[in-house]
């Protein structure tokens, strides 16, 4: 059970400064990550909740994407320091969207080539490859990321 504070965040809000995420979140952000790892495994790795150490302040995206690269197990990072080459925000319901966009600049400055922006409920992703400029994807496209030549067909990420 969630215990809210005087301000009015939970605790989980106020430990992560984010917003608590949502049933559909998780949904949203499981099947990412899987349909990533499945079809773009020797390309990428999709990190879910991987802090990341941008200038002025550290940033955790809902969905970091790196390019493939051996993984030494025996040394630990809490905070990456070079930027990953995707970002994927999940819009909570008790989140602004301009919160989000606002990130999308921060992430490009700290040298993230695309950052995607997904809305569970409207079933829908925009894919920036440039600070505001954005494609639209909805349920019936394929998702096409020209900056990392990934394609998902959204009908697949949003099946009931």
């Amino acid at each position: 059970m969630d215990t809210a504070n005087t301000s009015g965040l939970s605790d989980y809000e106020i430990e992560r400064g984010k917003p608590l995420p949502s049933f559909l979140h998780a949904v949203t952000e499981t099947r990412l990550t899987v349909y990533l790892v499945k079809h773009y495994k020797e390309l990428y790795e999709a990190f879910p909740e991987l802090t990341l150490d941008t200038p002025g302040k550290s940033m955790t995206p809902d969905i970091s994407v790196y390019r493939k690269e051996p993984i030494d197990f025996s040394q630990d990072v809490i905070k990456r320091k070079d930027p990953p080459l995707a970002t994927i925000e999940i819009l909570s319901p008790t989140q602004v969207l301009q919160t989000l966009i606002d990130k999308t600049y921060d992430y490009f400055s700290f040298g993230v080539k695309s950052c995607w922006i997904v809305l569970p409920t409207l079933q829908s992703i925009y894919v920036f490859r440039a600070p505001g400029v954005h494609e639209a994807f909805n349920l019936g496209d394929v998702l096409s990321d020209p900056n990392l030549g990934i394609q998902i067909p959204m009908n697949e990420l949003f099946a009931r």
